[in-house]
């Protein structure tokens, strides 16, 4: 067999030699638990992709080189002499510099192709900051702290519904104390005025 694999020869092994893989072996998972831990949450929350300053940098001047060297090839096809051709390279390589300083750099998302990852990923962070401030939402903001303070909100309403309640009972409830009593010293007073009756008339 070929790179060490299996039998050296098939013969008396009663097989063809043929080595394939186990299709019943199950690999071991990660995650055995159906559902994520719970740490694992704030890991499935939105993240925009970062890009990489280095890269995008590194494109923004490869950019500017670029067009150096296509004026460099005209005017050395033009027969100019070298130290002109040096020096008006470096005028439009400071040109090209400070018009990129100016603009901000990089190009909008539409003229990016699809394997400018970087590029797209800023274009896009860009767009999302730009939305964020016309929408005026505040840059702390976490999605779906709405529905948590809606959520608050009510507990908060229930929190003052109980405590309402338990006033009304707390002052229903000495007023009752009170009738009771009441009514409680009229029946001894009737049962003790029964008793005095009974004993006068024996």
């Amino acid at each position: 067999m070929s790179s060490n694999v299996g039998l050296s020869t098939p013969r008396g092994s009663g097989t063809s030699g043929y080595v394939q893989r186990n299709l019943s072996h199950l690999k071991p998972r990660d995650n055995a638990a159906p559902y994520p831990k719970p740490g694992a949450v704030e890991d499935l929350k939105l993240r925009q992709r970062q890009p990489d300053k280095g890269i995008i940098e590194h494109e923004r001047k490869r950019e500017i080189e670029v067009k150096v060297f296509e004026l460099r090839d005209r005017l050395e096809e033009e027969g100019v002499d070298e130290d002109e051709i040096d020096d008006r390279c470096d005028e439009l390589r400071k040109k090209l510099e400070a018009e990129q300083a100016r603009t901000g750099g990089g190009p909008s998302s539409k003229g990016l192709k699809s394997h400018q990852v970087h590029e797209l990923a800023k274009a896009k962070i860009e767009e999302s900051e730009k939305l964020r401030r016309a929408l005026g939402i505040s840059k702390d903001y976490e999605e779906g702290s709405h529905w948590r303070r809606q959520e608050e909100r009510v507990a908060e309403r229930e929190k003052v519904m109980k405590e309402r309640e338990r006033e009304r009972e707390v002052s229903r409830s000495p007023s009752r104390s009170v009738s009771r009593s009441r009514s409680r010293s009229r029946s001894t007073s009737r049962s003790q005025s029964r008793s005095l009756s009974r004993s006068r008339s024996r």
